[in-house]
C-alpha cells in the first residue's frame, strides 16, 4: 500500500508535466547557452518552448509621404512565419516565451513603416505604384525578417492612395486618360496592322493571279505550238500523197502508152460503152473532173488513136478479100 502511493505521486507528475507535441509547433530547449529542438513526441513543458510554427498575418495601413510632403496612404499584407534555421534571432527579437512570433511580427511592423517612408520620399506622387513599392520591399524584407528569426512568406501591397481626395481623383482622371490613350493608340495600330495585311494579302493574289496567267500562256503557246505542228505534218502527209498519187499517174499514163489496149479498162471507155449502148445515135459527151483534164486529154488522143488503129486493122482483111477476088 504504502509503495503505490509513491508510483501514484509519480505517475501524476508526469502527467502534470509532460506534454504531447503537436506536428505545428517547435520545442525549444536550452543547454549550455545552446538552443536545441526536441524531436521526442513528449516534452516537459516546464523545461521547454512550445512555440507555434504557423504563419502569423499582418496587415499594416501605414501613413507615408510622397516627394513634396504629400501624404499618401499605403496598404500592406503579408505573411511571415518562424525560421528554423534563425531561431535564436527569434528569441532575442521576441523573448523566451510563446509570443515570441507575435512580438517579432510587430518589429517587422515597424521596420517596414521605415522601409516605405525612406522609398516614397524621393519618388512623387503620381509616380507612385503598387508594383514599385513591392519591388522595393520584395528586395529588402526577406533580410529584414531574417535578422527576427522569421521567414516572410507572402507580401501584397493592396492600394496606395493620396490622403488628399482632389489629388486621388486627378490621379484617377490621369490614369484613365492614360488607359484611354494606350486603348486608342492599340486601336490605331490595329487598324494600320489590318491594312498591311490586306495589302500584303492583295500582293499576294495579284501576283499569284500573274503568275496564273503567266502559266496559262506558256500552256496556251505549247498548244498552239503542238497544234501547229500537227497542221504541218497534215500538210507534209498531203504533199506525200500529192506525190504519190502523181507518181502512180505517171507511171499509169507510160503504162497506157506501152499497151494502149489497156484504154478498154478505164473508167472513161466505161463510160463511153454505157453511153453508146443507152444513146445509140447520140454524140457522148464524157465530163472529167479538174484533176482528171490533162489525163483525160491524153487518154482521149490515145483512144482515138486506138480506135484509128483498130479502124485500120479491120479494114485491111477486107481489101485483101477485094483483090483476091
Amino acid at each position: 500500500m504504502w509503495l503505490a502511493i509513491p508510483l501514484i505521486v509519480l505517475f501524476a507528475i508526469i502527467l502534470y508535466e509532460y506534454r504531447l507535441r503537436r506536428p505545428d509547433q517547435f520545442i525549444l530547449f536550452e543547454s549550455k547557452g545552446t538552443i536545441g529542438f526536441r524531436t521526442a513526441r513528449w516534452y516537459p513543458r516546464h523545461f521547454s518552448l512550445a512555440l507555434p510554427g504557423t504563419t502569423h498575418l499582418l496587415e499594416p495601413r501605414i501613413e507615408a509621404t510622397a516627394k513634396g510632403s504629400i501624404p499618401i496612404t499605403v496598404k500592406l499584407a503579408l505573411s511571415v512565419a518562424p525560421s528554423r534555421e534563425a531561431i535564436p534571432a527569434l528569441v532575442r527579437a521576441g523573448g523566451w516565451e510563446p509570443g515570441a512570433v507575435i512580438r517579432a511580427a510587430k518589429e517587422v511592423d515597424t521596420l517596414l513603416l521605415g522601409q516605405i517612408k525612406e522609398f516614397t520620399e524621393q519618388v512623387p506622387v503620381e509616380d507612385l505604384s503598387a508594383e514599385k513599392i513591392h519591388a522595393h520591399l520584395s528586395s529588402r524584407l526577406p533580410s529584414i525578417a531574417r535578422t527576427l528569426g522569421l521567414e516572410l512568406i507572402a507580401l501584397t501591397v493592396q492600394s496606395v492612395d493620396p490622403v488628399d481626395s482632389s489629388i486621388a481623383e486627378a490621379m484617377r482622371q490621369r490614369e484613365s486618360a492614360r488607359i484611354i490613350e494606350q486603348t486608342e493608340t492599340i486601336n490605331q495600330k490595329a487598324r494600320v496592322a489590318a491594312a498591311q495585311s490586306r495589302l500584303r494579302a492583295d500582293e499576294q493574289i495579284a501576283y499569284f493571279e500573274h503568275e496564273l496567267e503567266l502559266k496559262k500562256s506558256d500552256l496556251k503557246r505549247a498548244e498552239l505550238e503542238k497544234e501547229s505542228a500537227i497542221a504541218q505534218r497534215r500538210v507534209e502527209d498531203e504533199v506525200a500523197r500529192g506525190k504519190m498519187k502523181l507518181a502512180f499517174d505517171r507511171e499509169e499514163m507510160e503504162l497506157l502508152k506501152d499497151h494502149p489496149q489497156l484504154l478498154l479498162l478505164t473508167p472513161q471507155v466505161a463510160r463511153l460503152a454505157e453511153a453508146s449502148q443507152a444513146l445509140r445515135n447520140a454524140r457522148t459527151v464524157v465530163s472529167l473532173s479538174p484533176g482528171e483534164a490533162e489525163q483525160g486529154s491524153g487518154l482521149l488522143n490515145m483512144f482515138a488513136l486506138f480506135l484509128q488503129n483498130l479502124v485500120q486493122a479491120t479494114a485491111r482483111p477486107g481489101e485483101k478479100k477485094s483483090k483476091n477476088t
